[in-house]
């Protein structure tokens, strides 16, 4: 694999991050304390973490959490999932499994650096579609159906990380249907899928729709378990499934055995996990919302349709990219600059999922004066 260029995003939180009193870009849901998830627990996942012994765990990942995570979907079974340390894992490897020299990708921009950098770093031919944010971020058929034609992967992520995008049902599966259609296969990463702002707005799994498209999971997002770093692939197709599970013996080979319990609980007890989340985001778009409009002079806010994060366009003094370093050192109040996801200076990601946005919106507003 070629050399991997800076991980921009991670090396911007790598030194804001523990330092700033507020993270106002977090794109995950405030961690659930250990005490409150294992209160929602029933006699037998209760029982599972009391007995846990501390040894190695099956590399496919534990077969209970294996079950859970096929009940999020309709057509997948436990041994359609392989069990990954977090979503990195799953896009390192499946863009390993997938794309090298002489192969092509496609992306949908922006992204999720690891996305479409992976693929790069492994010899193949990146195509990147750009959202189109006149049109609420909007996906062009035309031009995804063209980029995807003859890629061995072609990598979508609804609900959108970082606008907050998510296309309709049937123009999901659209999507997905031009993603395969050249043979190669649809890398749906939907960390963020199950926090829809409206629950009727909420697509279908990738895998649930083509045996050659995979749908990419993670405990972080919705279900506000970050230090779990519990994520999965989930897909039909058992021979791409098998190609992934022989890299991995090179990786993590296998899952943390507390992390896989602490998985199980939160998915048994998933409708109460997601209400709490739910609940945490809608609050905080509301927030955001009445900032935005006290501070129209300087931010444009464009109300995301799921998920966690927004990305308003900023006015400012200079570079944004500066601009929030200085917010961060001086003030404490932590914003992801659009830079960081390609060609967009003049925006930030804010993120919805922390109890402390209004304190930490009201010193950003001190901050903006």
């Amino acid at each position: 694999m070629d050399v991997l260029p800076e991980f921009a995003l991670e090396r911007w939180f790598a030194r804001w991050e523990f330092t700033a009193r507020w993270n106002l870009s977090a794109s995950d849901v405030e961690g659930m304390r250990l005490d409150e998830l294992l209160a929602l627990t029933d006699p037998d996942t209760r029982e599972l973490w009391d007995d846990l012994a501390l040894g190695y765990t099956e590399s496919a990942g534990h077969p209970l959490l294996r079950a859970e995570i096929a009940e999020l979907h309709t057509t997948i079974g436990p041994d359609d999932v392989l069990v990954c340390a977090g979503a990195e894992e799953a896009i390192l490897l499946l863009a390993t499994a997938l794309a090298g020299p002489g192969d092509a990708a496609a992306c949908v921009v922006p992204a999720y650096q690891s996305l479409h950098e992976v693929a790069r770093g492994a010899g193949a031919e990146v195509r990147t579609v750009a959202l189109d944010p006149s049109r609420g971020w909007a996906l062009d058929p035309g031009e995804w159906a063209a980029a995807a034609d003859g890629a061995r992967m072609a990598v979508v992520n609804f609900p959108h990380n970082p606008t907050g995008a998510l296309p309709g049902a049937e123009e999901f599966r659209r999507i997905v249907a031009a993603g395969v259609a050249g043979g190669g296969h649809l890398v749906s990463d939907e960390v963020y899928r199950l926090l829809e702002h409206d629950p009727d707005d909420r697509l279908p799994a990738a895998a649930d729709l083509h045996e050659r498209a995979v749908s990419v999971g993670v405990m972080s997002k919705a279900f506000g378990l970050a230090g779990l770093r519990i994520g999965w692939i989930a897909t039909r197709d058992r021979d791409l499934l098998a190609r992934v599970a022989r890299l991995k013996d090179y990786t993590t080979i296998c899952a943390s055995a507390p992390s896989e319990v602490l998985a199980i609980c939160a998915l048994r007890a998933r409708e109460r996990v997601l209400e709490r989340a739910r609940g945490i985001v809608l609050a905080n778009l509301g927030a955001v919302a009445a900032f935005a409009a006290a501070h129209a002079d300087r931010i444009t806010w464009e109300p995301p349709r799921a998920g966690t994060v927004g990305f308003p366009r900023v006015a400012v003094d200079g570079p944004v990219e500066e601009w929030a370093g200085a917010l961060a050192r001086d003030h404490g109040v932590l914003l992801l600059p659009g830079a960081v996801f390609g060609d967009h200076p003049d925006r930030v990601r804010i993120g919805l999922g922390r109890r402390d946005l209004p304190a930490g919106l009201d010193a950003l507003g001190r901050a903006l004066g």
